[in-house]
Parts: structure tokens; sequence; C-alpha cells
């Protein structure tokens, strides 16, 4: 897919579990549960799944996943595989080396979505693009450093701290456009100063969905997880983004959905849903 100056490539990163309850908060299980498909420990699949963004000067990445530097414990407990998903070998299917990476967009810091950003060599943790600028909102920035109790866990400094060292992090202080024909729209349920790029060329659009839409199931109002800090305030930004999308007919990315890379949208007498899935 190419949209303006880009050509679009989704790079699935891993594959991982958490719990279906925190995903889908006061959302039923009878109801979330015909969803998606649930394990014996209430768990359920997900991918994090990267966008490549190339263009005549540019190599972006939008988010890299859980990466590689995890324990054995810790794999068991969010039932994370990365063997088969090693961001620079897929890259390499693309032709791109790890040094060819320009620009890493961060939605925001969490462990699942900037992960990839550094890599264990030997014992020393490294960044993985060390040519890129690896772009982050100040207001998510200072979250990571001094997080509070709920989400303590998901900011991990491993996969920021040498980045930060080696003068690779660019703090933005407000969405704007970034790029040419790539902006970036802030939200604030899921976690203080979460960005999500969208590309443009007035004719055709596509949002990534970060955490405000991490899977298909995730687009109607009330459907938002346990996990958002201001689970209301998710769903006054869904309702706020949506109704544009839908009159653009543009495409929502998904970074978590097993099953479906994309999608339009369709407006319903229940409100806006996923419609006609799109390949990337």
């Amino acid at each position: 897919m190419n949209i303006g100056p880009y050509k679009l490539s989704s790079i699935i990163t891993s594959t991982f579990a958490l719990d279906g309850g925190a995903m889908f908060g006061v959302i039923p299980k009878t109801m979330w549960s015909k969803a998606t498909e649930v394990d014996d420990l209430n768990r359920i699949k997900m991918v994090t799944r990267t966008l490549l963004l190339e263009s005549a000067d540019r190599k972006i990445l939008i988010d890299t996943g859980n990466g590689d530097k995890w324990s054995a414990k810790m794999k068991e407990i969010f039932k994370i595989e990365t063997a088969a998903y090693i961001l620079p070998a897929s890259l390499a299917l693309h032709g791109i080396d790890v040094e060819d990476i320009t620009d890493v967009i961060c939605t925001h810091l969490h462990f699942d979505h900037v992960g990839g950003n550094t890599r264990l060599a030997g014992d020393e943790i490294v960044p993985t693009f060390p040519r890129a600028r690896h772009w982050i909102q100040e207001e998510n920035w200072n979250l990571a450093k001094h997080p509070h109790a709920k989400d303590r866990a998901s900011y991990l400094a491993e996969n920021w701290k040498v980045l930060a060292e080696n003068g690779l992090l660019e703090i933005l202080r407000s969405e704007r456009e970034l790029f040419d024909g790539l902006r970036l729209e802030l939200v604030h349920g899921h976690t203080a100063g979460q960005q999500l790029p969208v590309i443009s060329d007035g004719t055709n659009t596509l949002m990534y969905g970060g955490d405000l839409f991490p899977l298909k199931a995730h687009i109607p109002l009330p459907w938002v997880m346990a996990y958002d800090n201001e689970p209301l305030r998710s769903i006054a930004e869904k309702q706020r983004i949506l109704p544009g999308l839908l009159e653009q007919d543009a495409i929502i990315f998904f970074e978590h959905d097993p099953h479906t890379i994309a999608c339009k949208l369709s407006a319903t007498e229940k409100g806006i849903v996923g419609a006609e899935n799109i390949d990337i």
C-alpha cells in the first residue's frame, strides 16, 4: 500500500497474551469471548505489529513491539514468542538494515510498544537502531521516568535509558505534522501523551490505532481496556476521532489484533463499527 510519499508495510514482531478481562474492562466475558479466542488462564492471543514507512529520504518505524530481552519467567507470564518475528530479520526481508532506519515513532513507552528499541549485545543493552531519532511526547516521557503504581510495571527503563544516554531521543511537546504527510494526534485516556500517527495524502488516510484501538473489537465506544488510566477519557477520544475517520473513509491500523491488520469503518444503528478489512 502507498499513501502520499510512503510505501507502507506491516511487520509482526511478536505474539503474546494478556488477560481478557483487563483488555475489555466492563464488557462481560460472554460478549468479548465471541470476538477473540481465550486460553485456560483467561488470556487472549495478541500480536505486536509494527508499521514500516518508506519514502525517498526516510525509513520510519512506528513502535517496535516487545523486543527479546525477557526472562523465561516473564515470557511465560505474557506468553511472549519472538523467535519467528525478530524485527531486524524481518526488516532484512524488505532490504533494510537496522542502520537504515531514520526514525522510530514511539506511540508511548509501554514495554509492548518499545521493547524492540533496544537489544542485548552480550550483557550490554544497546540501541537496536543506532542512527534513528526516536520520537516521544514529553508528557509520556515524564510519566515513564516517574510512573505511578498502576502502570509502573509497564514502563521499563531498559527500553529507553540507553537511547537518552546516546542522544537518540527527540522530545515533542504537542501534536503536530512531524513529516510531510504524517501528523501526530494526541490522546491521553490510555496513558498520558500517547501519540497516534496519521498518514494522509488528502485522498487516502490511515491512523495507527496504538492503544486507543488495539484490536478491531475496540472500535465501539464502550469497549475500552481496564489498563486505561482514564477509561472515560478514552471513550470521549474515540467519540471525537471516529466520525472524522468515517467521513474520510479512513483506515485504522491495529497494533495488537492477531487476525485483522487494518479496517475501514461503517455507521450502524448501534454506532460506528469496524467494516471492510484491509491488508497492508
